[in-house]
């Protein structure tokens, strides 16, 4: 599960042979949420929530999307599809 940015003392993974659609994982402080990317046009959109508030969720939403272009061409690249 390759780590492909770090903010915030969080962690944003992609698990290896996932599912569509392009999606993200955010990990930390005992917390995780899944983001669909939307790729390309974003922006990245809540799917699940496990523990985090609203506020982190807000600023999460925010930075994945400021990253769309490099999480979708990473996500790409992990799954074999560039």
């Amino acid at each position: 599960m390759p780590t492909v940015l770090r903010f915030s003392g969080l962690r944003v993974v992609i698990y290896l042979n996932d599912h569509r659609p392009a999606h993200v994982h955010v990990i930390g402080r005992g917390s995780e949420a899944v983001f669909n990317l939307n790729c390309a046009a974003g922006p990245a959109e809540l799917r699940e929530n496990y523990g985090f508030s609203r506020r982190e969720l807000s600023h999460i939403q925010t930075v994945l999307t400021k990253h769309l272009e490099e999480l979708c061409r990473s996500w790409e690249e992990i799954h074999g599809i560039a």
